[in-house]
């Protein structure tokens, strides 16, 4: 009986259907995210891009539950599953600082936090790598990226970011951040660290379209 009393107190509402579920998605949108996991997350690694899914169905949506409908449990999630896909693809055995793509302090003040440091810091948890959350700095606020062109993207982003804490030349970076579409953020963050003269081994990222955005 007091099995069943714990189980009923530990049930909560899956964030995508309202199931109920006593873990982070119930048992169909798990199924469902999982669908969305490449099987080959090394396929943009020529372009210095780890995925680990496609944006699009349920993983689009579960980023969406994360950024905009106060769900950061979903961070730690995927993190976690960003970080196992990472080990096991063996892509760098040495050590690693991972620096999330930072938001301006303004726009994480509305949101209550940076998804991109949720995943990260999951990530880190799993790797066992160096997380530095203040690597990076936005310090220009920038409109909405979404609907923009490239050129448009390029043209917002630049001067957003600044070298923050804890990035240093004795180790490669690897970027972290939700989504990857166009590149523009993540061209301005490495431009950044390469002014500094930090390398970056690259960006990893929980999902990508599995096209070419168009131009």
């Amino acid at each position: 009986m007091l099995d069943g009393v714990l189980s009923l107190i530990l049930q909560k509402s899956c964030p995508l259907c309202d199931r109920s579920t006593s873990t982070y998605l119930c048992a169909s949108c798990r199924k469902r995210l999982d669908r969305d996991q490449f099987s080959d997350p090394t396929q943009f690694w020529k372009q210095r891009i780890f995925a680990w899914g496609n944006y699009t169905d349920t993983l689009k949506r579960t980023i969406a539950a994360l950024k905009y409908e106060r769900h950061p449990e979903l961070g730690r999630l995927l993190g976690e599953e960003l970080g196992r896909s990472w080990l096991k693809a063996r892509l760098h055995p040495g050590k690693l600082t991972v620096i999330p793509i930072p938001m301006h302090f303004e726009k994480q003040q509305q949101r209550g936090y940076n998804q991109a440091e949720l995943i990260s810091r999951a990530f880190c948890q799993i790797t066992g790598n160096a997380h530095q959350p203040k690597g990076l700095q936005r310090i220009r606020a920038t409109e909405a990226l979404f609907g923009l062109s490239p050129q448009g993207r390029e043209q917002t982003l630049t001067q957003a970011f600044a070298i923050g804490k804890g990035a240093t030349q004795n180790c490669p970076v690897l970027l972290i951040d939700d989504i990857y579409t166009t590149g523009a953020t993540a061209r301005a963050a490495i431009q950044v660290l390469h002014r500094h003269q930090i390398r970056v081994l690259g960006i990893a990222v929980v999902a990508k379209p599995s096209f070419e955005p168009r131009s």
